[in-house]
């Protein structure tokens, strides 16, 4: 059973898994009055993690919409950020970029391995997009996905491993084969969303070919 987190916690992740939200939504998924929420979120602001800006959509009014800031999304954690860097780095400095790819790609095979075996049972796609969703999810990168006329998206909103991924982009080359090879080869998977790219999170078109 999963305990419940205090309100303005719960804002940090509607904004994080959601995306920039107007108050009058935060107000409803916090199960608030609108003033509740703005004493919360103004809180939140007064501490630097989220920031607020003013939107006009059509005729009615313009109305005040809320986004994390790069401090409020560095209250996810990136596993281990700091000292990974720091290896990559030197690996890098020592044994070369070559090296270093070499390695991650190595690591991403282990990766698939893990993966293929956990949904090894599972024959349809939709089960293993679900699957592997919920592997993700376990690992930290708040992943879920849903179905539409296309086929699939499939969302990561954190990703644990960040700021390694912005020292080398070998890791999210790595990430999308390992999906391709776990999802098989009667599948496209193109990222249309990245975090590393300036994007709010990480996000997968998956389409049966």
């Amino acid at each position: 059973m999963k305990m419940s987190l205090p309100d303005n916690e719960r804002a940090l992740m509607l904004l994080k898994t959601k995306g920039p939200q107007p108050l009058v939504a935060l107000a409803k998924d916090l199960n608030v009055s609108t003033e509740g929420a703005r004493f919360q979120l103004i809180k939140l602001s007064n501490e630097g993690l989220v920031e607020t800006h003013t939107e006009a959509k059509g005729k009615g009014r313009p109305q005040q919409v809320w986004s994390l800031t790069q401090l409020g999304h560095a209250r996810f954690p990136d596993t281990h950020a700091e000292l990974t860097v720091r290896l990559i780095k030197k690996m890098q400095d020592t044994l070369g970029e070559a090296a270093l790819l070499e390695v991650i790609e190595a690591n991403g095979r282990d990766g698939q391995q893990k993966y293929l075996q956990k949904l090894s049972n599972i024959p349809d796609l939709e089960g293993r997009v679900s699957g592997l969703a919920r592997i993700r999810d376990e690992e930290g990168y708040m992943a879920d996905y849903s179905k539409d006329a296309e086929g699939y998206l499939f969302v990561e909103n954190h990703c644990p491993i960040c700021s390694a991924a912005q020292a080398c982009l070998g890791f999210c080359k790595s990430e999308l084969e390992t999906f391709q090879t776990v999802l098989g080869e009667k599948v496209s998977v193109e990222r249309v969303e990245h975090i590393v790219k300036g994007g709010r999170r990480c996000a997968y078109r998956i389409k049966p070919q």
